[in-house]
Parts: structure tokens; C-alpha cells; sequence
């Protein structure tokens, strides 16, 4: 094992108790929370075709276009999602703001 893969096995720790406490937090916008989730899957996806790539065709994940296009289609799924839950989150507080507002109406 590398220093890479060990630093990647190492960094799951840490992201996972980001999850836990955003998990725990009320304020956190669900569909954001669901995308924060989601990166989880891009690594379970990532890991398996990285093996493959390199036990099956001597090649790095990186080198495998097909392989590597596949596996970061999930990366980019779970930043949509989150991006599209903090959106949904402004826009509710925007509008919530909008209604509380004071109007002058004199």
C-alpha cells in the first residue's frame, strides 16, 4: 500500500465526522445533506474501478477514459446535489425574509 492509498483510507475518518455533525444540525439543507452523502458513493464506485483498471488492464484509473469518466460521473452527480440543496436553502430563507420584511405602506 502507498502512502496515496493510505492517506486516502485515512481521509474517510475525518469525512465521516463531517457527515455525522452536519447529520445532527437542523440547519442543514436535506438535499445538501443527501449530495454531502452521495460523495460516499462516488468513493465506493471510485475504489473498485480503480482495483479493476489496474488488476485487469494494467493501468491506472486515470488512463482508463471510460473506466474514470464512469466513476466521476458520481462526483459530479453529488456536487450538483448539494449545490442544488444550499440553493433551495437560500432561496427559502430569501423568501422567508422577503415576507417578514416591514412594508411601507403610509
Amino acid at each position: 500500500m502507498t502512502l496515496k492509498d493510505m492517506l486516502f483510507a485515512v481521509s474517510l475518518f475525518p469525512y465521516l465526522g463531517f457527515l455525522y455533525f452536519l447529520t445532527r444540525s437542523p440547519e442543514t439543507p436535506r438535499l445538501a445533506l443527501i449530495g454531502f452523502y452521495l460523495l460516499l458513493l462516488f468513493v465506493a464506485v471510485t475504489i473498485p474501478a480503480g482495483i479493476y483498471a489496474q488488476v485487469e488492464l494494467g493501468e491506472s484509473l486515470a488512463n482508463v477514459d471510460w473506466l474514470h469518466g464512469s466513476a466521476e460521473f458520481f462526483l459530479t452527480l453529488s456536487n450538483l446535489v448539494v449545490v442544488l440543496g444550499f440553493r433551495e436553502a437560500l432561496k427559502q430563507r430569501m423568501e422567508s425574509a422577503d415576507s417578514t420584511a416591514p412594508t411601507d405602506e403610509s
